[in-house]
């Protein structure tokens, strides 16, 4: 069934919009580093980067909330990525191609991200998201993804019903998200879920490429 044409597409920033894994990899691994240990290898650590700290500590560390040092590693890997957010997070390819359509034909567009808005308000301008039409952030609304606050404020900061717009990302919790807000959502297959993941998410599309996405606006 065709999407209903959008007003406006709101977009997940990690694993979505910006590989930003190679530096949220790099924070945690300098805990590692400084505590003796071996460095984790990035591709057990490239599928947590939509988690941030929790996912990241949990898969280097193998510690989780509650657990007896892990809010401590949990401070000093915001304080290592704060400190070193845009070493090596680049835009995924065809990211600014689609942008740039977006751009071409006036469809704004939005970033929604779990992010906390320190280290978004930061990273957003270096990684050439600065045209975005709103930068909602973890902290932004009292609850975070996958509660539909953040998305809901993103519309009405665009001044548009929560139903005129797309929520693309690349983890359950967006879409989840996007659904509770009303919005249509579709799955970022070349982000940190991969393409197989997002198959069981119920997505009412699922975008194999930044590019793929053009496929499902209207002509």
């Amino acid at each position: 069934m065709p999407l209903a044409a959008p007003r406006a597409i709101l977009f997940d920033l990690d694993g979505t919009l910006a590989d930003t894994a190679p530096d949220l990899a790099g924070a945690v691994n300098r805990l590692r580093r400084q505590r003796g240990l071996e460095p984790t290898p990035f591709h057990l650590l490239r599928p947590h980067a939509s988690s941030g700290a929790r996912g990241l500590i949990g898969a280097a560390f193998g510690l989780q909330p509650g657990d007896v040092d892990y809010e401590a590693l949990r401070v000093a890997f915001l304080e290592s990525y704060e400190a070193n957010l845009a070493l090596e997070s680049r835009l995924f390819d065809g990211i600014q191609a689609l942008l740039d359509h977006l751009q071409a034909i006036g469809l704004p567009w939005g970033i929604v991200t779990n992010k906390a808005a320190r280290y978004t308000d930061a990273l957003v301008p270096q990684i050439g998201l600065h045209r975005a039409g709103c930068v909602i952030s973890g902290d932004t609304t009292p609850h975070s993804k996958p509660h539909p606050a953040p998305l809901l404020e993103a519309a009405r900061r665009l001044s548009l019903a929560p139903q005129d717009c797309w929520y693309v990302g690349d983890d359950l919790r967006d879409i989840q998200a996007g659904q509770a807000a009303g919005m249509a959502t579709v799955a970022a297959g070349w982000g940190y879920g991969g393409q197989t993941e997002p198959l069981s998410w119920g997505a009412d599309a699922l975008a194999e490429s930044p590019l793929h996405l053009v496929n499902f606006l209207p002509s």
